[in-house]
């Protein structure tokens, strides 16, 4: 299975620095840091079952299309990542962003902008996983790609932990001691502590 470090490498870091204005290097902090909380919210929302079903409705509507062949940033919703961004940490969005900004050093108005143009690539990226990682079913494993919402919307209830739960955090330990691009990325989880749930209903 993919992990972290395999979306870190397919994001366009110098398409994401000329948007913000800020250099490459900043670039990586920030999204080496968000992405991290992003996976980490929504692995704390999917531990509870309303968390997860509302997980499975979100990737049901965001195609892996969008993480294949090369990342294109204009091709994001950023209006609908500032709301996954609100569901994922609900009132705690900008204590998420300020704790990160501290642990990365990245500046915080730089992490609340890349915020909303990470999310929706982030759930495009677990859906493609999702599908994946489905059971082989009795015509064959092979599915195509115009099912990857339909097995996400219909992933059984009982696959939840093993599936949602366990792909997520398999995403992010996937990257091992120097995942996250050097951040200590368990470090950052311990410390964003209870904020990652703020998002559930």
């Amino acid at each position: 299975m993919a992990g972290l470090d395999d979306l870190l490498e397919a994001l366009p870091l110098d398409q994401l620095a000329g948007k913000l204005g800020i250099d490459a290097g900043t670039a990586q902090s920030a999204v080496s840091g968000l992405l991290p909380a992003i996976i980490g919210g929504l692995k704390a929302n999917a531990d509870d079952p309303a968390g997860a079903a509302s997980l499975q409705a979100a990737l049901a509507q965001h195609d892996p299309a969008l993480v294949e062949g090369g990342i294109n940033l204009d091709d994001v919703d950023v209006d609908d990542g500032d709301k996954i961004a609100g569901h994922i940490f609900g009132g705690n969005k900008d204590a998420v962003v300020a704790k990160v900004a501290e642990s990365t050093g990245a500046p915080a108005g730089i992490l609340g902008q890349l915020l909303p143009a990470l999310a929706p690539i982030a759930l495009s990226f677990i859906s493609k996983q999702l599908a994946g990682k489905s059971p082989a079913q009795p015509q064959g494993n092979a599915q195509p790609q115009g099912n990857v919402q339909a097995q996400a919307a219909a992933a059984p209830e009982q696959e939840q932990e093993g599936g949602i739960g366990g792909l997520l955090g398999g995403l992010l330990g996937g990257g091992g001691a120097g995942g996250g691009g050097g951040l200590d990325i368990g470090g950052l989880l311990g410390g964003l502590g209870g904020l990652l749930g703020g998002g559930r209903r």
